[in-house]
């Protein structure tokens, strides 16, 4: 019995490797192209408070995108349409879904249409009222033309998550740099003739893209949709069920989010791009990692907990957090030694200067600092989701919610804008942590002495390799993007000799997720 527990989990976890290794590439391709975004952005806008407007105007039409198809619904919709899937139901997997697609469209069209007509009034006393007036009009205006895009990314998300719960991953990490690709093309075709506008017409047509390259591979899975509501259908409202504390969940996070806006939007120009920029660089490392894996293991996570496999779900997931631990809290001290090089590189061109540089490597050291946890709480909320649990982190994030805003609150005046990035992972490790000794009380295993090890071993190689880049940043004397290049090169190899000396057993899973791509 043991050893078929054994081999399930196994099989899990190659499967999990080889749709991580598929997903990964994709991501990896997406923050490639995201990174080109940033970069043709930084050229055109640098950190000027016309950036600051389109910045501050993605907070509503992204904060009702994630409240009513983002994470929310896929946090809901996959555990759900697995069941059905797992019945060999395809008849209700598509009634469920027509049922979740008329919802998303209405409620989302709805909500997009009052917001627009009240967009000036809100940036004035909510969103950004530190802004002056007539930043405050082009904030409200690029933020009509941002509401089109999230009706768009409503849908899109929802044919993702349909996708994804059927194993099938490919055209839906590819979305993301479809969408990139659309705000490149109009930052640098557009931007120059329209200005600002320029990217929110790319923000349009990339969530449209985003939405179009999907489609095909959606019709060849049998796609059927009737518009209906489904009031009684038991799967409905089991979706309902889920999402209810998920989105009280979001609603803290994006209440933070509009939080750091409103406190950027006080200070001096150009700190909620820098901001906004330190989180990006931030997300690049946990994107490729952290949400790669987790995309892919989420509908195996689902399939154990319907199976009521829990030992198999809970070495599946130990195995999923050493793997990404082992990841990104090397990439963290990457990101902290070498910020300033590192910003240098990919954005200090055009209109994005020496000044701007300072202003991004400042926060960038503060998010840095809780990429491991983002990572780590990407994860575990996927496992509870996974169990039908929706409250527990909905919970803690709430919690964490309070704690960030209290130290947002406080730390603002003496760090600037990098005491909200402070504020930010403190929380964030609060939240995982928590997360992580819930998990281990519901699956009596989590966080074991299997864990302690592994993380260990990551702490001790990525010292050594500390170390040596603050070291090599001190003794050479090169130019930023020289040695921006060469510390990573030579900081991931340290870290991986140091792995192997230490024989921690992720370098075997890090090989399958190579080999598999």
């Amino acid at each position: 019995m043991n050893g078929d527990r054994k081999d399930n989990v196994r099989r899990a976890g190659v499967t999990i490797a080889k749709a991580a290794g598929v997903v990964m590439t994709a991501f990896l391709l997406s923050k490639t192209l995201g990174l080109v975004r940033t970069m043709v952005i930084s050229a055109q806008f640098g950190t000027s408070p016309e950036l600051d407007a389109y910045n501050a105007a993605f907070r509503l039409p992204d904060m009702i995108f994630q409240l009513i198809a983002g994470g929310a619904l896929a946090s809901a919709f996959i555990p759900t349409v697995s069941t059905y899937l797992a019945r060999k139901d395809e008849r209700g997997a598509w009634r469920l879904f027509s049922a979740i697609a008329t919802w998303v469209l209405l409620l989302g069209t709805v909500i997009a249409v009052i917001s627009s007509l009240l967009a000036l009034p809100l940036v004035e006393h909510v969103i950004a009222p530190g802004f002056s007036r007539p930043q405050q009009v082009l904030t409200a205006s690029l933020m009509r033309w941002m509401f089109v895009g999230s009706v768009i990314f409503g849908v899109s998300g929802l044919v993702m998550a349909t996708l994804n719960a059927r194993q099938h991953f490919l055209f839906p990490a590819l979305a993301p740099s479809v969408y990139n690709l659309g705000i490149i093309l109009g930052a640098w075709l557009l931007a120059p003739r329209y200005g600002v506008y320029g990217l929110v017409f790319g923000v349009v047509g990339g969530a449209l893209g985003h939405l179009l390259i999907q489609l095909p591979t959606l019709f060849r899975h049998g796609f059927e949709y009737t518009p209906w509501l489904g009031f009684h259908d038991s799967g409905v409202r089991e979706v309902l069920r889920l999402m209810g504390p998920r989105v009280v969940g979001i609603s803290a996070v994006q209440i933070n989010l509009l939080v750091n806006t409103i406190l950027a939007s006080g200070l001096s120009h150009g700190s909620l791009s820098a901001l906004n920029y330190a989180w990006m660089l931030m997300l690049l490392p946990q994107g490729v990692f952290s949400q790669a894996v987790a995309t892919a293991a989420f509908p195996t996570l689902s399939e154990q907990a319907a199976r009521n496999e829990r030992k198999a779900l809970n070495d599946t997931l130990g195995a999923i957090l050493r793997t990404v631990f082992f990841l990104t809290i090397p990439a963290s001290a990457m990101l902290i030694v070498l910020r300033r090089p590192i910003v240098a590189l990919l954005l200090q061109r055009g209109n994005f200067t020496a000044h701007s540089t300072e202003q991004v490597a400042f926060a960038l050291q503060f998010y840095a600092l809780g990429l491991f946890a983002h990572s780590g709480v990407e994860i575990l909320d996927r496992a509870f989701y996974a169990l039908h649990d929706t409250l527990t982190p909905v919970a803690v994030g709430i919690v964490a919610m309070a704690i960030n805003m209290g130290l947002s609150l406080w730390l603002v005046h003496p760090l600037r804008h990098g005491g909200l990035a402070l504020a930010n992972s403190v929380a964030t490790i609060a939240e995982m942590s928590a997360l992580i000794w819930l998990m281990r009380k519901r699956l009596s295993g989590a966080g074991s002495w299997g864990m302690l090890v592994s993380v260990g071993k990551s702490l001790v190689g990525t010292a050594v390799m500390w170390i040596a880049l603050a070291w090599m940043s001190k003794v050479f004397s090169v130019p930023e993007w020289e040695l921006a290049l060469e510390g990573l090169a030579f900081g991931t190899v340290l870290y991986l000799v140091a792995s192997y000396i230490l024989k921690a057993r992720e370098l075997q899973m890090l090989g399958t997720l190579l080999r598999s791509r």
